[in-house]
């Protein structure tokens, strides 16, 4: 049976919710601050993994997991990989360029590429995104993938197995708030000096 494949990109620009969905630009060149309980480093493979209760902070980033690998390329670009535990899945949160909004979600196993900009969301995985702190949209499925640079995030179900049913994709999409307006509340009629007020000033 073949797996289900849901793009939000079209969902996303029927409800307005496309435009500048973009993570915070800074990022990117922000320091990586990690606390754990061990860490174990490789400086020949530039490998990193840190265990035990797990906060990564980069920028507006915010890790948490049991288990964080971080690798560094080359260039200088990193990549992570986030294990959650039995009882506690891995956690993502970064907060949206230019406005109060954020993303965050949950997997079991977060994978982080500093290079591509994307967040792949492993097994029983959710992802929102909240104005503030209100709940706007909300997905749910086995992978999702979000996408910084091309301001898109796809969501596949889970196979068909022997053992298990196809696991649905499921999405909540809120509409995109009207603007407030800025017309004065007379009416819009521009406010007027009388002429006594104005023999007064001279």
């Amino acid at each position: 049976m073949k797996k289900t494949v849901l793009s939000l990109s079209v969902l996303l620009a029927l409800s307005g919710l496309a435009d500048g969905v973009r993570a915070e630009k800074a990022d990117r060149n922000k320091p990586m601050n990690v606390e754990s309980d061990a860490l174990r480093y490789d400086d020949l493979k530039q490998i990193s993994i840190f265990s035990g209760n797990v906060v990564l902070t980069k920028g507006s980033i915010l890790i948490r997991g049991s288990q964080i690998e971080v690798r560094q390329d080359p260039e200088g670009y990193q990549f992570g990989l986030v294990t959650g535990s039995p009882d506690k899945q891995a956690f993502f949160r970064q907060k949206r360029d230019g406005i109060d909004e954020y993303i965050e979600g949950e997997g079991d196993t977060i994978e982080y590429d500093g290079k591509a900009d994307t967040v792949r969301f492993i097994k029983k995985a959710q992802m929102r995104r909240l104005r503030g702190a209100v709940l706007a949209d909300e997905v749910t499925g086995a992978v999702i993938v979000y996408e910084n640079l091309t301001d898109r995030f796809t969501v596949d179900g889970a196979p068909k197995t022997a053992a298990a049913p196809a696991g649905r994709v499921r999405a909540m999409l809120s509409p995109k708030p009207e603007p407030v307006s800025a017309a004065p509340s007379n009416g819009g009629a521009a406010l007027k000096i009388t002429p006594q007020v104005e023999k007064a000033v001279q």
